[in-house]
């Protein structure tokens, strides 16, 4: 029997837990809904309402709960999807910001949903920390939206 993973992030929608699920799904590969638990009769929610989906997404286990009104997600946390290529990056970028998606800055952006992504470069860290042009790197990052690849992979060469 495989070792269950360690934590898992478990998300808190109003009541939309089953739109997000299916929309987050259709964007990673080896990504499947697990389990659906419905709320019974002696809950504060209609009965046979979802209450919480168990899902991966490539792999990475989380859950998302219909737990009602009463907290919203926000930027304070966020996914980082570590990309192979600007190809990967597009891709994520345009799925994650469709439908009422919002890019942000620096290669953030927040879901349909109100969850915040970032969308990097699997690279990200060693062209940040570039002994020589590192700092370019930096402000080449801060003028950006969506990242550029080519003009990071050019600010840590000194282009």
């Amino acid at each position: 029997m495989a070792t269950p993973q360690k934590i898992t992030p478990f998300l808190w929608f109003s009541d939309n837990a089953e739109q997000a699920v299916a929309f987050y799904t259709s964007i990673f590969k080896n990504s499947r809904t697990l389990s659906v638990l419905r709320y019974t009769q002696d809950t504060h929610r209609p009965k046979g309402s979802v209450m919480t989906i168990d899902f991966e997404l490539d792999g990475q286990r989380f859950t998302a709960l219909n737990g009602g009104p009463h907290y919203k997600i926000n930027e304070a946390i966020s996914f980082v999807v570590h990309c192979d290529s600007q190809a990967e990056i597009d891709e994520y970028w345009d799925k994650l910001t469709a439908d009422g998606g919002t890019p942000v800055q620096c290669g953030w952006l927040k879901d349909r949903f109100g969850v915040s992504w970032q969308v990097v470069p699997a690279n990200i860290g060693a062209l940040l920390t570039h002994p020589v042009n590192g700092a370019r790197v930096t402000q080449a990052v801060l003028q950006m939206i969506k990242l550029d690849l080519n003009a990071l992979t050019a600010a840590a060469e000194g282009h």
